[in-house]
């Protein structure tokens, strides 16, 4: 343990970025366990005890003062460490993410479908986030909002710590208006501009949602844009940030997103969708929180209904 000036505050120990990965943090929950290998084997049984002791053997499972933990550390509830995510054979993602604005507080990046934008399950690496972390050497970079990976468009990061919060107000206090496209059946019997407000709760399987009954915790501003035989091109502007939200609202509108593999029914792996998630996060419009300007940025992606 490094000690501490007790004439200074603490301060959270910032864990290094290695090979590009910055390192997820957990804090140790209530539990029985003599150990921090027996927590986090307990913590996470997707991952064999096998694999955790191998990453503890090689230095990839810091503590709160960022030193290396043993085989034998004692479990500590509360105690906070720190770890680096590993995939084998993690697939390689061709797709190329553009920076469309970078400065010392802000990057915004336009990120091509199939990109996630932290990592997460499959993909360490090959994510938005450890892409940007390389590129402009800065660990501090953290996503202020996530799209999924299906989908392409803007994201908004954070550079700077000390002006974090300001912009993460932005969304919190719905200050920022977000602009999506998005192709799917024509709704011929509806009039547009048209509001749709539901509850979104979780669904079945784990990583699906659903529309249920109760106070509506979501809202999405639906638009027509351009009108084909087969297809049409909406506006869709949430007004809440639920997951799925968007997908799951065009679905219950009877206009599933064109190639959604999971709305309104859940596709079998034999039934592949024939190319991207058509969803695009085309425009993102705030006040600055720093100086008050306008800002608006565009995304140069474009959906075209094609693979």
């Amino acid at each position: 343990m490094r000690p501490t000036d007790p004439a200074r505050p603490h301060t959270r120990f910032r864990f290094p970025v290695r090979d590009g990965v910055p390192a997820s943090r957990l804090q140790l929950p209530p539990g029985p366990w003599a150990t921090v290998l027996d927590a986090l084997v307990a913590r996470f049984p997707q991952v064999s005890e096998a694999t955790w002791r191998a990453r503890i053997e090689r230095g990839r499972v810091l503590d709160a003062d960022g030193a290396p933990i043993l085989l034998d550390t004692p479990y500590r509830v509360g105690a906070e460490i720190g770890y680096y995510r590993e995939v084998d054979d993690e697939p390689v993602i061709e797709a190329v993410e553009r920076i469309v604005h970078a400065d010392a507080h802000l990057v915004v990046a336009d990120k091509p479908h199939g990109l996630p934008v932290a990592p997460t399950g499959t993909f360490v690496t090959q994510t938005l986030l450890t892409r940007l972390i390389a590129r402009f050497g800065n660990p501090d970079l953290v996503p202020l909002h996530r799209i999924d990976r299906g989908t392409a468009g803007l994201v908004l990061f954070s550079a700077d710590p000390a002006s974090r919060a300001r912009y993460q107000a932005l969304f919190r206090e719905s200050r920022i208006v977000k602009t999506y496209e998005a192709l799917a059946p024509p709704l011929p019997n509806l009039a547009f501009p048209l509001t749709r407000c539901s509850r979104i709760e979780r669904g079945e399987p784990f990583f699906r949602m659903r529309e249920a009954d109760g106070p509506p915790n979501s809202e999405t501003h639906v638009d027509v844009l351009a009108r084909d035989v087969h297809t049409w091109r909406y506006a869709l502007s949430p007004v809440s940030g639920r997951k799925h939200q968007l997908r799951v609202h065009m679905a219950a509108l009877g206009a599933p997103i064109l190639h959604d593999p999971w709305y309104p029914v859940l596709r079998e792996a034999d039934d592949a969708p024939a190319g991207p998630l058509q969803l695009l996060a085309r425009r993102l419009a705030f006040d600055d929180p720093l100086d008050g300007r306008a800002r608006v940025f565009e995304s140069g992606f474009a959906l075209t209904g094609r693979r």
